[in-house]
């Protein structure tokens, strides 16, 4: 498996460092209400392609229906077939929006030849797929119906809205596939947004970022994106951040665990929690921190006896997400490979300048421990197509963090820098350290602060990172090629390795309402 190593970073990006106002989720601190704008275009394809500002190219993507999503529970015996043929799902998407890209003005002039040289295909390698996972579930229980509705897939234009969300403003329902409706974006687990109205907020959504950026911004990353449009000044966005309301019996600790910025260069563009045993089955490439045994292949044991970059070394948990690059025409050693190049992300990786990992607790109660490798997804890396219902990171600026954006990047004034916020998810259903889905084990607290019936609250990490990057619209986050890069897209992945002394310890810090490390 190859690893990339990062080059120095653009002396454009080494600039004074401001104060900085830090977000602080639970304890007191601020909250960051729901700021999503919902495109609300209907159904994927039921829209022509648009063509962007300036360039007057056309910048659409394909549109497949999430299959993970669409699968009943998958019987453990199952599962790691069932995985990889998800896996296999994906680089057929990621196969296919090449083939798109390479052929735009062909297709632009004859429609039909998407379908021809390009969805078709797509949709019988899909189906082939969707029948595999069907034996392979039929094999240790009941054989599911209906997967081949699943196999459909659809050109959309880039809207630049983030999502093909249902109108109804964003992520209140958590999106946990399981029902629960949980309150996953608003109060990041904490307090519910009590009183708090989305509607009235005005995150400058669609704005000219007004830098005077270049045409050629629009096409981003080699014509992949980000668009103008996926940016804006965080200046002219009002604050929409607010307290968490404590209510009796809260657990008010904190407990924060220092790994570091992956100062060593720890890149892969695997997924062992998504994709396990498959080589650059995220199609971007992720920083990691904390636990160094983190691949594709890496087991529980191997995550037990791997090393960490955590000053404790009690804590051997693995904290990766997609890493941030700046558009600055300066290839990585990834170029030419998965995960970088190959799959549409280009451009110099930026180390962050701070990373903070903090475990907050309950507004309503006390926390429980965390089970030993439990798996933890926040957001949604294919929010793009699959719409708002998981997306959970925040984009802000130091110095402005009362103001929070999921569907846009930053645009930060001279001496702030670009801030990207995760909250995870704060309650366990107290059996199972991962789901068929990667979801439906973990929930965010309801409304009322309170777990969703028969979850426990745990302690939840609240994971902050920094960047010093240049003024402007110059980056983007890795994605799956055809997600756009864009900012709704961005998510964070946590595997608990902790060893029960120091879980223990910060179990009891949490809940005594101590701060802790």
């Amino acid at each position: 498996m190859r690893r990339t190593s990062r080059k120095k970073r653009s002396t454009l990006a080494n600039r004074a460092i401001a104060a900085s106002a830090a977000l602080i989720l639970g304890g007191g601190g601020l909250v960051a209400v729901n700021v999503y704008a919902s495109a609300g275009e209907g159904p994927s394809g039921s829209f022509p392609p648009t063509r962007t500002q300036n360039t007057g190219r056309q910048l659409s993507t394909i549109d497949c229906p999430e299959a993970a999503n669409g699968l009943p529970e998958v019987p453990e015996a199952a599962r790691g077939e069932v995985d990889r043929e998800l896996a296999a799902m994906d680089t057929q998407i990621t196969d296919a929006y090449q083939q798109f890209a390479d052929r735009k003005e062909q297709i632009a002039r004859d429609p039909g030849l998407a379908e021809n040289a390009v969805l078709g295909p797509l949709r019988s390698k899909r189906t082939a797929s969707l029948d595999r996972i069907g034996i392979a579930i039929g094999r240790a229980g009941e054989r599911p119906a209906g997967l081949e509705s699943l196999a459909g897939c659809s050109l959309r234009a880039d809207d630049s809205s983030g999502g093909r969300g249902d109108g109804d403003g964003g992520r209140g329902d958590g999106g946990q596939d399981g029902g629960q409706g949980q309150d996953q974006g608003q109060n990041q687990g904490q307090d519910g947004g009590q009183g708090q109205d989305p509607g009235d907020q005005d995150p400058g959504q669609g704005q000219d970022p007004g830098q005077g950026e270049d045409p050629g911004q629009d096409q981003g990353q080699g014509g992949n994106g980000p668009v103008a449009a996926d940016f804006v000044d965080i200046q002219s966005v009002r604050p929409n951040a607010d307290r968490p309301r404590q209510r009796r019996g809260a657990s008010r600790g904190t407990f924060t665990t220092d790994c570091g910025r992956n100062e060593n260069g720890k890149f892969n563009p695997d997924n062992v929690i998504v994709a396990p045993g498959v080589s650059n089955g995220a199609h971007h490439m992720h920083d990691y921190i904390g636990n160094q045994a983190n691949d594709a292949f890496a087991s529980d044991d191997d995550l037990a006896n791997g090393a960490t970059t955590c000053r404790n070394q009690g804590d051997r948990s693995t904290y990766y997400w997609p890493v941030l690059r700046l558009q600055n025409g300066q290839d990585e050693d990834d170029a030419d490979a998965d995960g970088g190049g190959r799959d549409q992300n280009v451009g110099e990786i930026q180390t962050p300048s701070q990373v903070t990992l903090k475990f907050v607790g309950s507004p309503v109660g006390r926390v429980t421990a965390m089970p030993r490798f439990l798996r933890i997804i926040t957001g949604d890396a294919k929010a793009f197509t699959n719409g708002d219902a998981n997306a959970n990171a925040s984009w802000s600026c130091t110095g402005f963090e009362d103001r929070q954006l999921t569907d846009k990047y930053p645009i930060c004034p001279e001496g702030s820098q670009v801030v990207r916020t995760f909250a995870f998810q704060n309650c366990w259903d107290g059996q199972n350290t991962d789901s068929a889905n990667h979801r439906t084990h973990v929930a965010f607290a309801q409304e009322n602060g309170r777990c969703p019936s028969g979850f426990r609250a745990v302690p939840q990490l609240v994971q902050r990172i920094v960047y010093d990057v240049p003024p402007g619209p110059g980056f983007a986050v890795d994605s799956f090629p055809e997600q756009l890069h864009k900012p709704i897209t961005d998510h964070g992945d946590f595997i608990n390795v902790f060893d029960d002394r120091l879980m223990n310890k910060m179990v009891r810090c949490i809940n005594d309402g101590r701060r802790c490390r």
